[in-house]
C-alpha cells in the first residue's frame, strides 16, 4: 500500500507555509500584506510538493488572511510583500477600509457571541436595574424616541453594476465579487469549468461562481 506524506490539518499547512518561507508568514509578530496573487507565487514554489495540495494551500491562506493580526497589518503597513519577504506594491486604501471593515465586524461577532454565553440571570438582573419602578413603557419608548437624532438616507449609488461577461472569466482578470450583499475587488486566480476562485483586496482566497462576478 502506498504511504502519502500529505498535510491533513489546516494549521499544519500553515505551519509548512511558516517555515517554507519565514520571511514572508509570520505566526504573530512582523506580519505584513502579502503580495496581491501570492497564491500563484506559492503553488509555483511547491510544484511537486507530496506535503502539500493548491487545495490545502488556499485553504491556510485563507485563514492567514482572515486573522485580526493580519487585518490590522493591513490596515497599518504601508507596502505589500512577496514570498522572500521583499518590499512590493503600496498597499490601496480600499483594500485598508476592506480590511477595517472586516475586523470590525469580525469582533462584533465575537462580542455577540460572548454576550450570548454569559449567564441569562446576570442580563436579567441587569436589566431590572436599569429601568426605575415607576417609569412607564410608552415613557421610556417616548423619551428615547424623542433622543434619537433622524436617521439620515444614505445616498444612493449612480453607477450600474454590470455582470461579467463569461468572455471576460479569465485569470488576472480585475471583478468585483459578491460577498452576501456586498460587492468586494478582487482577481480571479483560477478558472476550473463553473467555479472560478478569486482573491481578495485584503488576500483572502474565495470560492465562487461566474455569476457572481462583476465589472469594475
Amino acid at each position: 500500500m502506498e504511504t502519502t506524506n500529505k498535510l491533513k490539518d489546516v494549521n499544519e499547512v500553515l505551519e509548512f507555509l511558516y517555515q517554507e518561507f519565514p520571511q514572508c508568514f509570520k505566526q504573530k509578530d512582523g506580519i505584513k500584506p502579502l503580495k496581491v496573487g501570492i497564491f500563484k507565487d506559492i503553488a509555483e514554489r511547491i510544484e511537486g510538493s507530496d506535503k502539500v495540495s493548491k487545495t490545502q494551500v488556499r485553504q491556510a491562506l485563507r485563514k492567514y488572511t482572515s486573522n485580526w493580526r493580519y487585518l490590522e497589518a493591513v490596515t497599518k503597513s504601508e507596502f505589500r510583500i512577496d514570498l522572500d519577504g521583499n518590499q512590493g506594491e503600496k498597499v490601496e486604501q480600499e483594500h485598508i477600509d476592506h480590511a477595517q471593515k472586516a475586523l470590525e465586524e469580525s469582533r462584533a461577532k465575537m462580542a455577540k457571541r460572548k454576550k450570548q454565553q454569559r449567564p441569562r440571570q446576570d442580563s436579567d438582573a441587569k436589566s431590572f436595574k436599569k429601568k426605575p419602578a415607576h417609569a412607564s413603557k410608552a415613557g421610556d419608548k417616548n423619551a428615547s424616541t424623542a433622543n434619537k437624532p433622524a436617521k439620515v438616507a444614505p445616498a444612493k449609488r449612480s453607477g450600474k453594476i454590470e455582470p461579467l461577461p463569461a468572455t471576460e472569466v479569465k485569470v488576472n482578470n480585475k471583478v468585483k465579487v459578491k460577498l452576501g450583499q456586498a460587492l468586494v475587488n478582487a482577481v480571479i486566480t483560477e478558472v476550473n469549468k463553473d467555479d472560478v476562485h478569486v482573491e481578495l483586496v485584503t488576500g483572502m482566497q474565495v470560492k465562487t461562481k461566474a455569476d457572481s462576478l462583476y465589472i469594475v
